[in-house]
Formats: structure tokens, sequence, C-alpha cells
């Protein structure tokens, strides 16, 4: 009987501690979610900006089916690698439009160039056939004085197209 009194209370003490470590981890990562990645100053910065566009993506995923969006980040183009970079992303989007992209699949645009991004989601849906996006979201994140032409060149397609501010 002490054994069983001995053993129930290393028990107790083992539960009472580890579920003292998991609210403490769910207050880390409940403190980790409020903080929100602030706007980069640095255009060049391709890591604050990744976290950037991240959380904003993160927070406009409702309705999304596929495992992960496609995330389509258009440079500043300040250099000549940046602006390659930017070609080889747009024949990318492009080819991808041609496929087409399934139902319930999100494709995401932002940048740290709102008028850079804009011309790419443009120039890749230009030739995408009317109808051919139902289903699909298209996320724009971006300045609100490009969502109008984004929002004309989309609307044939098809798709439920949002806009975020940044």
């Amino acid at each position: 009987m002490r054994k069983f009194a001995l053993i129930a209370a290393v028990a107790l003490a083992a539960c009472l501690t580890l579920s003292a470590c998991n609210k403490s981890q769910d207050d880390q990562q409940a403190s980790q979610q409020v903080q929100q990645v602030p706007k980069p100053t640095d255009p060049n910065d391709s890591k604050g900006w990744n976290n950037y566009l991240g959380q904003i993506v993160q927070k406009n995923m409702q309705g999304m089916t596929a495992s992960q969006p496609y995330a389509y980040m258009v440079t500043a183009a300040t250099t000549d690698d940046a602006k390659a970079q930017n070609d080889r992303q747009l024949q990318s989007v492009q080819d991808t439009v041609a496929r087409g992209v399934l139902p319930g699949n999100m494709l995401v645009f932002g940048g740290p160039d709102s008028g850079k991004t804009a011309d790419l989601i443009v120039a890749a849906f230009k030739d995408a056939k009317p109808g051919s996006f139902k289903d699909v979201i298209i996320l724009f994140i971006g300045d609100k004085a490009d969502e109008q032409r984004v929002t004309d060149a989309l609307k044939p397609i098809g798709a439920t197209f949002r806009f975020v501010a940044m």
C-alpha cells in the first residue's frame, strides 16, 4: 500500500509538472503569434520581406484546401540579378497559368514594390482563358493604388481575388 501511495504521488507530481510545461509552451506560442513582423524598410531585405508577407498569407488562407499556397515574391529589381529573377518569376507564373491551377489552391503575390508586383500579375494572366481559375484564390499584397488594375486583369478568369494593403 505504501508503494502504491508513493507511485501515485510521483505520477501526480509528474502530471502537474508536464501540464505546467505545456502551459508555458502554449503561452510562448500565443505571444509569438501576437507579435507582428513589421514591414521592412529595405527593399533588398528578402528575409524580412518573406517574414512580413508570410504572416499576411497565414491570416488569409481561409477557403484554401491545398496543403500550401504557391507564393511569389517579386523583388524591387534594384540590381540586374533581381531583374533577371523577376523575369524568371514571370515566366514561371505564365507557365503555371498556361497549365492551369486546381480549385482549392492559392496563388500569392507580394513584394517590396507593389507596382512591379501588379505588373507581373497583369502580364502573367493576360492570356489566361476566361473562367479557367474558378475556385482558385489569388492573394495580392500591395498598395491600394494597384488594386483596381489587378482586379480588372483577374476578373475574366473567375478566380476568388483577395487584396491586402501593406
